[in-house]
């Protein structure tokens, strides 16, 4: 998975320098942004495979900037900030971003969290074989081209929603626990972060549901966690 182009967004010179400078040991290309507005004209130019993003910057937060590059596409974000609390992990994760660190951390670390989303995002994780779309109801979903579609209007997820909706309807009727959807969707368990896998859900059926709050196709088995209905 070498060669990949991330952009690293940080007001802290040093910080975006030695995070720049170990990911091109690993054999990544890197840009870097010190502020909102450039790391947008740069998403724009270069179409990175992946941006890490802080989300303290002056002018223009990390929150915006995450918010309009999920909006345009499927370009995966990391976002890193300085503050620990719940909320404003669960906060990212519903703007969209795939996985979030809390500084100080290693760019090893870093490093690892990049290739879990890569992979992820790449569709490196072993699929399960079978029909390359299934249809249910007005609800289309094409498993190869990695397309979702709503009453013939396509639907934008991001790439841990995609991959938490083919998991689950891959399988219909199947229950999954949270724990085995962050292996699917994110790569790997992180003590913690099990409430990430409901914002994500959440988020989701808000796309693809008639009606969020009672949902037709990710129904909640209570005590277990999540399955498909084709119903």
């Amino acid at each position: 998975m070498a060669g990949e182009l991330i952009l690293v967004v940080d007001d802290e010179e040093r910080i975006a320098d030695s995070i720049r400078q170990y990911l091109e040991t690993e054999g990544f290309r890197v840009l870097t942004a010190a502020e909102g507005n450039t790391a947008l004209d740069l998403v724009r130019k270069h179409t990175p495979d992946l941006v890490v993003l802080d989300v303290m910057m002056p002018g223009r937060d990390g929150w915006s900037v995450c918010r309009e590059i999920r909006s345009a596409g499927k370009i995966p974000v990391i976002m890193v900030t300085a503050r620990s609390e719940e909320a404003d992990k669960l906060l990212g994760l519903e703007l969209g971003a795939d996985d979030y660190l809390t500084k100080p951390f290693s760019v090893r670390e870093l490093a690892a969290r990049i290739r879990t989303v890569l992979r992820r995002t790449q569709g490196e994780l072993a699929a399960n074989p079978g029909d390359d779309a299934a249809q249910f109801g007005p609800l289309r979903i094409n498993f190869q081209a990695s397309e979702v579609t709503l009453d013939d209007d396509p639907v934008t997820l991001t790439a841990t929603e995609l991959k938490l909706l083919t998991t689950l309807a891959r399988r219909p009727g199947r229950v999954f626990s949270r724990t085995q959807l962050m292996e699917v969707a994110l790569g790997g368990y992180y003590e913690g972060y099990e409430r990430s896998i409901d914002t994500h859900i959440s988020n989701l059926r808000k796309k693809i549901e008639p009606e969020p709050a009672h949902p037709r196709w990710i129904l909640t088995v209570h005590g277990l966690g999540y399955k498909f209905n084709k119903g």
